[in-house]
């Protein structure tokens, strides 16, 4: 839900973005920027449109960095878009029982109730690249400029 709504407001902004399942937990959003921002720039982008987002669903939403203290709530975790921060590269096996992998993902594929994190793995992720494409491709080439939130 919470990438969704991220989908939706980077819609509403005219922000080209990409979705992508890390072969573990969660969902990593992709914003491709022009050469430009600082890095506290595009930091603090990110965590207020993060923060905006979360404010829609506040029931849903922790900013707690442990799991036990979240109470059955999700981390929107800003906090990945970080100096010296490993984000696991798309199309990467995860170390786990049948190799997840970190697949890139459509934005409507959101709504598939059956999509998880893990759901990707090195059995089917090469049939999945020859119908889908690259779904990160334009990632790589997008110059885009970050809106301002106001």
């Amino acid at each position: 839900m919470l990438a969704r709504l991220h989908r939706t407001a980077l819609d509403h902004l005219g922000v080209l973005a990409r979705a992508k399942v890390t072969g573990r937990r969660g969902i990593q959003i992709w914003i491709p920027i022009a050469a430009g921002p600082t890095f506290d720039e595009t930091r603090a982008w990110v965590e207020r449109l993060s923060k905006t987002v979360g404010a829609v669903v506040p029931d849903l939403v922790s900013w707690k960095w442990q799991k036990t203290d979240r109470a059955g709530r999700a981390r929107l975790d800003y906090t990945q878009n970080a100096i010296n921060k490993t984000l696991v590269a798309p199309y990467s096996p995860r170390p786990a029982a049948a190799a997840p992998v970190s697949a890139p993902i459509d934005w409507d594929e959101l709504d598939d109730p059956d999509l998880r994190p893990d759901r990707f793995t090195v059995r089917e992720i090469i049939r999945r690249l020859a119908e889908k494409g690259d779904l990160f491709r334009d990632v790589l080439t997008a110059d885009q400029r970050l809106p301002d939130l106001g």
